[in-house]
């Protein structure tokens, strides 16, 4: 007889299935699990879906040559020169991350917590994964002497950690880690042979650009680190998924982007042709795409930071966000009062938040963090709204002041002073 091995259902899966059903009984709910973007598509990406739309050949697996140009100008812009042929387009960026796990050899190291796809892929690909913590000042890395403690623990047990992913800035945490700390990372896999790869996919949502120093590892360490990105969080296309990778000069990039290619060829072929032409218009950055990024960025900065301060003022330790839409509270200070409420970790924590509080979020535990941790993720993205509310919230001054925005900040103060309240 043959047997099956059936993973454990994905948390995402899990807590959609369960969202579905608490609404079906009528339950109103604060939704804060997932890191949809949430933005109104802009109409010139309809207009170039369209245009893509007779563009049905295969085409190379790499992508066209002239998407691959624009993508290439893209990272140029940002103090990566790159050649087209240093670049790989996919169906998102999470094919494009599983294909080099199954092609880089050895172990996996990631910040803990991390993005919840990083360690299933990793487990996918057969390779033992180690968390590392991340630093007081912020997630998306570990902490460097961590790291190096973790390599040493790790390769006297006879494991093989060779690649170290990180998240700039961060999923989970919202927050971006600093060039000093890049650098000593990047310095640190070198003296231990790692390679990198650098989930760069919310680098476009820096909030404030201007005070928040943006430093790329292929910038510190370019022969042997990869950045993934894409579009679905800069412009809100998270279902057309277009997902990009930068490989470095040299034989390590050329040799890793063949593998890749090989490994593509099996499981995705090429990117739909209508995305390659919305991929290749994007990636250009015309004046509205440009505009496009710098509101949303804006409008994500707004809510994320008065979440973190709703959080704040309820009790809990929380990061500062920087970048992106997330805020990651710790309930550590209320450890002895949440006791008495049976709240005694991120699983019992997520589930007062639903059960008392109406608020959907996704405990610490499922994002590789210490289960016995009160600390969980909250995607602030998706207060904005209906797509007529979204495109308000683009435009306003302080978006968090509108209405429908103000009305579910609300219902999160309310809902942690419920967390808090009498069992």
């Amino acid at each position: 007889m043959t047997v099956v091995t059936v993973p454990p259902p994905s948390p995402n899966l899990a807590l959609n299935q369960l969202v579905d059903q608490r609404r079906a009984e009528g339950v109103s709910l604060v939704h804060l699990a997932f890191g949809e973007a949430r933005l109104p598509v802009l109409p010139q990406l309809a207009e170039q879906l369209a245009l893509g739309a007779a563009r049905a050949a295969y085409g190379p697996v790499a992508g066209a040559e002239s998407v691959r140009r624009a993508v290439a100008g893209y990272f140029t812009r940002r103090r990566l020169p790159t050649e087209a042929d240093r670049v790989v387009v996919a169906p998102g960026s999470k094919p494009l991350l599983m294909a080099l796990q199954l092609v880089i050899p050895g172990d996996v190291l990631l910040p803990r917590p991390a993005w919840n796809t990083y360690a299933p892929q990793a487990v996918y690909a057969g390779k033992k994964v180690f968390g590392v913590p991340i630093p007081t000042e912020c997630g998306g890395v570990p902490a460097p002497g961590a790291l190096r403690e973790t390599i040493r623990r790790a390769r006297a047990t006879g494991a093989d950690p060779r690649l170290l992913v990180l998240t700039l800035p961060d999923n989970p945490t919202g927050t971006l880690a600093p060039p000093a700390v890049i650098r000593e990372l990047c310095a640190l896999a070198r003296a231990e042979d790692l390679l990198i790869i650098s989930d760069e996919i919310y680098r476009d949502i820096v909030h404030d650009p201007g005070t928040t120093g943006f430093l790329s590892p292929a910038e510190v360490a370019p022969e042997r680190t990869v950045v993934t990105s894409g579009l679905s969080k800069t412009l809100g296309l998270g279902g057309w998924r277009i997902g990009v990778a930068r490989f470095p000069q040299g034989d390590t990039g050329e040799l890793l982007r063949d593998a890749v290619l090989t490994a593509a060829g099996e499981i995705w072929s090429t990117l739909a042709g209508p995305m390659q032409q919305v991929a290749e218009y994007a990636f250009a950055e015309p004046p509205e795409i440009v505009a496009r990024m710098r509101a949303s960025a804006r409008l994500h900065g707004a809510v994320a930071r008065a979440v973190h301060r709703i959080a704040v003022e309820a009790g809990a330790a929380c990061r500062p966000p920087t970048g992106g839409f997330y805020v990651y509270p710790d309930f550590e200070p209320l450890r002895d009062l949440l006791a008495g409420r049976k709240v005694t970790d991120s699983a019992s924590l997520a589930g007062r938040l639903l059960e008392v509080s109406g608020m959907v979020v996704l405990a610490g535990h499922l994002l590789g963090d210490d289960p016995h941790a009160l600390r969980f993720k909250a995607a602030t993205s998706l207060l904005y709204g209906n797509e007529q509310q979204q495109e308000e919230a683009l435009r306003a001054d302080d978006p968090t002041r509108l209405p429908h925005i103000a009305g579910e900040l609300a219902r999160i103060a309310e809902g942690f002073a419920r967390l808090k309240g009498a069992a």
